[in-house]
């Protein structure tokens, strides 16, 4: 995968720090025009059009078009004289029966812009519709990288949660509908010509929601870091947002009125998505899957869960790294995994995966599965079943 180039306008650079809720600016990074303040889904309609559109589809969930948030998007739209029609099916953790209901919302709808608007489960389910809308076929076949033989549609990405990170990556993960497997789906026709970081669309977000997507970033930031295909620009990327979302979670979490802490935490979860289309995962989001594929498990929850035994298990290759992001955190002692355990205790997640309801019985068939997982063959240490299985043990 290349390591996303980095140009800007009217931009600072990403080691500036967010500060102050009426900060605004643009910059491309890695092909996608970032722009970033307090308000500005109020420019969707005026991006939509810099991008030729004249009928876009919004690609929402059904707690966002209650919020109102949706209606907004819709009016910024519509005074830049672009239609706009709305697919609200999204559901966490999209499947193929999502993408199937949204590609015939495209065809009813015939639009020239899809905007995924949400959370991740909505960034990813715009670019499965796209990818199915334009190049026909199924989810299924495009699992990997690179199949779509045709163009595909322009997109916005308008995250509403500090989580994933899909807004920054090419990447779809849909899950097949009857095994519920996850697919990692990637083409950088896919990926956002525009996302729009409004710091202002995460307020609403409860502790819940808040909590587990916070977890995911920082996870997105520690093993974007350490991956084997780890390089100077995807680490530039981590190191920031790591640097951002661990000073600022905490206070997040618990004064979520603070602008400058929304604002750091929103644009650390982008960097941290920017990280990954350089670099992957590792371990932790392979031992992820399948808690989430059979116990129902958040995603959030579960890498949490894994993710400080897979910093421990890491250490041993990759122990200058870990030191790395220890002093950009400025952490004096106990390192990087007793601060991801820090940060959980602190989002009120679990910390066993007893407390989830996992059988013991079953952890040799997660082993197997996670095995299976695309990121873990990106893990800076090798891990074969039986590592994984130690890990689930230690995590139980």
């Amino acid at each position: 995968m290349d390591a996303p180039t980095v140009s800007t306008k009217n931009a600072f650079p990403v080691s500036h720090s967010p500060t102050t809720p009426d900060e605004s600016w643009s910059a491309d990074l890695g092909g996608i025009h970032v722009v970033f303040g307090d308000g500005l889904i109020e420019r969707l309609g005026e991006l939509a059009r810099e991008l030729g559109s004249r009928k876009a589809l919004l690609i929402t969930d059904p707690g966002l078009e209650q919020a109102g948030h949706a209606e907004r998007a819709i009016r910024s739209l519509e005074r830049a004289g672009v239609s706009a029609a709305v697919f609200d099916g999204v559901e966490e953790n999209p499947t193929t029966r999502h993408v199937a209901a949204g590609v015939e919302a495209a065809r009813k709808a015939e639009p020239d812009l899809l905007i995924g608007f949400g959370g991740g489960s909505s960034m990813d389910c715009a670019k499965g519709i796209n990818f199915v809308y334009t190049n026909g076929g199924r989810m299924e076949d495009y699992q990997g990288e690179g199949k779509a033989a045709r163009p595909m549609l322009l997109s916005i990405g308008v995250p509403t949660t500090t989580g994933t990170g899909s807004e920054g990556q090419r990447f779809a993960l849909i899950s097949q509908e009857e095994s519920h497997r996850k697919m990692a789906c990637g083409d950088k026709k896919a990926r956002f010509h525009t996302v729009i970081l409004d710091p202002r669309l995460v307020t609403s977000m409860p502790h819940e929601v808040a909590a587990v997507s916070g977890m995911d970033a920082l996870s997105h930031a520690l093993e974007s870091y350490v991956t084997r295909r780890r390089n100077p620009i995807s680490q530039l990327f981590a190191r920031e947002a790591w640097r951002l979302l661990e000073s600022s979670f905490e206070r997040f979490l618990t004064e979520p009125a603070d602008a400058a802490a929304r604002a750091r935490m929103l644009l650390g979860a982008h960097l941290g998505g920017a990280a990954i289309e350089a670099s992957m995962l590792g371990a932790a989001h392979s031992c992820a899957n399948p808690l989430t594929a059979r116990y129902g498990i958040t995603h959030g929850i579960a890498v949490g869960l894994m993710l400080p035994h897979v910093i421990r298990f890491n250490d041993g290759e990759v122990p200058e790294l870990y030191g790395e992001l220890a002093l950009a955190a400025g952490l004096n002692g106990g390192g990087v995994g007793e601060r991801v355990r820090q940060l959980r205790r602190a989002a009120r997640l679990p910390e066993r995966l007893q407390d989830c309801g996992v059988d013991a019985e079953r952890i040799p068939v997660l082993a197997e599965e996670a095995a299976g997982q695309w990121t873990a063959q990106f893990n800076p240490r090798t891990v074969a079943t039986d590592d994984l299985r130690r890990l689930y043990e230690e995590a139980f």
